[in-house]
């Protein structure tokens, strides 16, 4: 089974993490599209000072497919704490953008990484052209810039109308199509959906690929919502806006299914969340059935102090999937 998953920010690393277990046994095929749209924190510094693609949540990625316990994949999430001009930057950021002032290339930049580190998958950036992530949101306001947008957001002035990529005709690198075109599987998020799933699709030919893709479709429902981007969304709302930048049409589904999360975090965790703004994402399993998706509702919390996916939970799910689809294709 060939899979590939698309996203960004912790979302698609913490699913990488579980589905690197399925590989070879259940994933014959394990590959990641990710976005290089974030433009905070050492990642935005190296966009602005070397020109170059983020390479912040490939790296994350990159190290979600390698060996846990192995000392280089320590030393690039490692974070310097001191030192004037490291301070804040992470040594696998550093590192990949030195590999791509050498080889003058991104995509060999990552593919050297991820050779290094002996990754159980591959890496694909969803463009290799430098991008930022521009919204208009409903009280007229045109903003640029992933951070930017998501602080706005949080001043709870205005709603996302419209998002899209300046330049917006970019174009995918032609292993991320291929990958998509071949798959058997495709996985999006779970992650932001304006800022980490949505970039990926703004892309002409992703978002094409997809459409004319063969593969059976999946998306993974946030476990809360974002507050400044889905404040009030359900499992369904996310659905419909990821309809819409795909077809135009929010009632247009182009998926085959969704997974949502059926457990609320414990009370001291959630009450946290809620004054952050921040609540579980209403599970609205029978919505999405009338929109004729089949529904995966699963206990998908990590235990601990956040709310967030399990990545063996996550695993279990998709190899649920393959397995139904591997039954149905025996079928016909």
């Amino acid at each position: 089974m060939k899979v590939v998953a698309i996203g960004g920010g912790t979302g698609l690393s913490t699913l990488l993490r579980g589905l690197k277990h399925s590989v070879p046994e259940h994933i014959e095929q394990l590959s990641a599209i990710v976005t290089v749209s974030d433009n905070g924190g050492s990642t935005g510094i190296l966009r602005k000072e070397m020109n170059i693609p983020a390479p912040g949540d490939v790296r994350n990625c990159i190290t979600a497919l390698a060996e846990d316990e192995d000392i280089l994949t320590k030393v690039m999430q490692y974070r310097f704490t001191e030192g004037e001009g490291l301070k804040g930057h992470s040594f696998g950021n550093l590192f990949l953008t030195v590999l791509t002032k050498i080889t003058g290339d991104f995509l060999t930049a990552i593919e050297i990484t991820s050779k290094i580190l002996k990754i159980k998958g591959k890496i694909i950036p969803s463009t290799d052209s430098l991008v930022n992530l521009v919204a208009e949101f409903t009280d007229g306001q045109i903003i640029k810039g992933e951070v930017e947008i998501t602080e706005y957001g949080r001043k709870l002035i205005a709603k996302i109308k419209r998002i899209w990529l300046e330049p917006e005709n970019v174009n995918a690198p032609k292993e991320a199509v291929e990958s998509i075109m071949e798959a058997d599987l495709i996985v999006l998020g779970p992650g932001s959906l304006f800022t980490s799933v949505i970039p990926n699709l703004l892309i002409k030919d992703i978002k094409e690929a997809l459409l004319n893709s063969p593969a059976y479709k999946v998306y993974i429902c946030n476990v809360m919502t974002q507050f400044g981007e889905t404040d009030n969304f359900t499992a369904s709302d996310h659905v419909k806006a990821l309809n819409k930048v795909v077809n135009g049409d929010e009632n247009i589904n182009f998926l085959n299914a969704v997974v949502i999360n059926t457990t609320i975090p414990p009370d001291e965790v959630l009450k946290r969340y809620l004054r952050e703004n921040s609540e579980p994402v209403v599970a609205d399993a029978g919505n999405l059935s009338r929109m004729g998706l089949t529904v995966y509702a699963k206990d998908l919390l990590e235990e601990g102090n956040y709310a967030r996916h399990s990545p063996q939970k996550l695993n279990n799910v998709i190899l649920e999937i393959i397995q139904s689809l591997k039954v149905k294709n025996a079928v016909t």
